[in-house]
């Protein structure tokens, strides 16, 4: 081998297929749990149905609608929401590749279960043990639970309350950023380093990278994860 170069997806992103919850919430639409990154970009890939993504961010409310074709992203500090509104399935694609399975999304929770890690832990862990009936359970509690955190912001309607949040989330993560950054040197730091050292060959007339040329597939690790925002079929990175 010429160099280190990670052999994950391109440009170091991690890739699910997600079908999004069509469980109602007491505002009468279904969907999926109200979060935010706090280090990676989301991008969707909409492959069928239909539905919209409400977003909150400092500049305020959106609502994207959502169909076959769409491709829609948003940066870290995005509070977001999926609503189903039929058959609503989205190819995801996160920025990071190992920091969003390490932690890097937090639930917008009402503020007393923000207050430390173990609080918050025990209001969104699910057992991956448990009986699919129980993961469920648990899955659509700690939905339920982020929407009174979520229409809380959605009504306070000022910067103070989403600031709040924002400072929540960071203190929450803050013991996981050397885990996080060990994860980002291995995944994403290789892949732009290898551009680089790519680069500064081609630059001098080299190319010894091109006779390391491979092709490499897979399949779903795990299908059918309950995921934050509904089924996920996930893969190894």
């Amino acid at each position: 081998m010429t160099d280190a170069h990670d052999t994950g997806l391109p440009g170091g992103v991690a890739i699910s297929h997600l079908s999004v919850y069509d469980w109602p919430a007491a505002d009468g639409e279904c969907g999926g749990t109200p979060h935010m990154h706090l280090a990676c970009s989301e991008a969707y890939i909409v492959t069928g149905g239909r539905g919209v993504v409400q977003t909150l961010t400092a500049s305020g409310y959106e609502a994207t609608p959502l169909r076959a074709g769409t491709v829609a992203w948003f940066s870290p500090g995005t509070i977001h929401r999926l609503v189903n509104e039929g058959g609503l399935r989205i190819t995801v694609l996160m920025q990071n590749r190992g920091l969003p399975e390490a932690g890097d999304a937090v639930l917008t929770l009402p503020p007393e279960y923000l207050t430390d890690p173990q609080t918050y832990a025990r209001a969104t862990a699910i057992p991956a043990d448990a009986p699919e009936e129980e993961q469920e359970r648990v899955a659509r509690a700690r939905r339920d639970l982020a929407l009174e955190g979520y229409r809380a912001l959605r009504q306070a309607g000022g910067p103070e309350a989403l600031t709040a949040f924002h400072r929540a989330a960071a203190a929450l993560v803050r013991p996981r950023i050397s885990e996080w950054r060990e994860r980002w040197r291995q995944g994403a730091e290789v892949d732009a380093m290898a551009t680089g050292l790519q680069l500064d060959w081609l630059e001098q007339g080299q190319f010894p990278h091109l006779a390391d040329a491979a092709v490499r597939s897979q399949q779903p690790s795990f299908r059918g994860k309950f995921g934050m925002c509904g089924r996920l079929d996930v893969y190894q990175d």
